[in-house]
Order: C-alpha cells, then structure tokens, then sequence
C-alpha cells in the first residue's frame, strides 16, 4: 500500500514503469518465438512437413520477432508534458501592466493607485520567479501563480472603477506612464524570448526577479501620489539595466529545450 500511495504522489515515475513493463513483456514474446522456431526446424528435419508449410511458419515467427521492439518503442508513453506555463504567466503580465497604462492614460488611475498596483504586479513576478528559478513550473506553484494574477485582475478593475480619478496630462501622470509603458515593452520581450525557444525557464526567473524590482522602486515612487523628475530618472536607470539583462540572455547560447 505504501509503494502504491509513493506511486500515485508521484506521477512523473510512472511511465517510467510502463517502460520496464514493455520491455519485460517483449522479452518473453521473443524468447517465445525463438522456442517455436527451433520447434519448427527440428521437428521439420525429423518429419518433413509441407515445405510451403514451414516456410510460412518461419516468416510469420521472423516478422513477430521484429515487430515486437517496433511495438515496444510505439506504445503511446504516457509521460507528462513538459510544462511551459511561463509564456501564459509573462503574456499576463504585458496583459496587466497594458492595463494599469491604459488607465494612466484615460484619466481612471491617477498615480498612487498606479503605485499600488505596480506593488501588486511586483509581488506576482517574485512568485514567478521563484517558481521557475528550477526549470520548471509544478502545478500547485502554478496555481498560486493564476490565483495572484486573478487577485491583481480584480485590483486592476477595482482601481480603474472607484471614485478616483488622475489627470493623464499633469507631469507626475506622464512620468508614471513612461516608466509602466517600459514594464509593458520590457514584459513583451521577456514573453517574445520564451516563445521564440531564446529564453529558458531559469533565465525568465531572473529577468521576472529584476522586473519585480523594477516595479517595487516605481511602487515606492508613487506611493505619495507624484513622481518627481530625480525619482523617474532613478526608475529608468534600473529600467536600462533591466532592459540589457534582456538583451543578454535573448542572446546567449541558452536555448529552451
């Protein structure tokens, strides 16, 4: 019961048995045909049999022979496919910081609910970040991925929708969107790379850890509702380097397998 239990928490083991079965199974198909083929000699040089006969036998054991290891390498493996959610993950994050610009723009977030927002986004690239600094993604980490991603959805559509408004033209407003339109440029790149196969898990971890940093420092800015021309110019040197990390990984010889 207990390697049982060990079997079902462990899924990705099982094909691994299916293999060792199959195998176990093809190696008793052969050794039976071989016994029936020495059979069918021996018994033909102490009774002649119809030639044809024979001849037939032989074929039909010869072609079983070679098809069992065809069969042993197509039987369907039921192995787990190789998780890649963090294209989904990085396309929501463009998703939402696309949104927290547009409502910059339109006059629906005025900067310090921008801040919160950017905070929130920050939280959600340091759990993707953790999440993929092993290569890949398991499916409860996934899950608290998409339930903090729902989470600042709703914030996003909370803070859009509320009282408050911002005035899109006012100077702290234009700083505020020039530093969340380079989170949009920097996530679309970050999403490109892991399409195209230039950026493997490891790599979005730590390009997704020096965005959340990127955004906590565009949190703090905002966090008094204005963001002054020293803060924006700080935000934009950490959004220059973030911008050559990209550029680094997307060109090494790192590919995703």
């Amino acid at each position: 019961m207990k390697r049982c239990g060990q079997a079902l928490k462990n899924p990705t083991e099982q094909p691994i048995t299916i293999r060792i079965i199959v195998r176990v199974i093809v190696r008793v198909i052969v050794r039976v045909i071989v016994r029936v083929i020495v059979r069918v000699i021996v018994h033909h040089q102490e009774q002649p049999m119809n030639s044809r006969i024979v001849k037939l036998g032989l074929a039909a054991a010869l072609a079983a022979a070679f098809a069992a290891p065809v069969f042993a390498q197509t039987v369907p493996q039921t192995t787990t496919p190789p998780t890649i959610p963090t294209a989904n993950d990085v396309q929501r994050n463009v998703n939402q910081q696309q949104r927290i610009e547009d409502g910059l723009k339109s006059g629906q977030l005025n900067t310090r609910e921008a801040g919160k927002l950017e905070r929130g986004e920050a939280k959600v690239e340091k759990m993707e970040a953790n999440a993929e600094r092993n290569g890949k993604v398991s499916p409860r980490e996934q899950a608290r991925i998409t339930a903090a991603q729902n989470r600042e959805s709703r914030a996003i559509y909370s803070q859009k929708h509320d009282a408050q408004v911002g005035n899109p033209a006012s100077a702290s407003s234009q700083r505020m969107q020039a530093d969340v339109q380079r989170n949009v440029n920097q996530q679309q790149r970050i999403e490109q790379g892991v399409q195209s196969g230039e950026l493997k898990n490891r790599e979005v971890a730590k390009l997704e850890r020096g965005q959340s940093k990127v955004d906590r420092a565009t949190a703090r800015a905002a966090s008094d509702g204005r963001v002054i021309g020293g803060e924006q110019a700080r935000i934009q040197t950490r959004e220059d380097r973030q911008s050559a990390r990209v550029y680094r990984k997307k060109h090494n010889d790192a590919v995703r397998g």
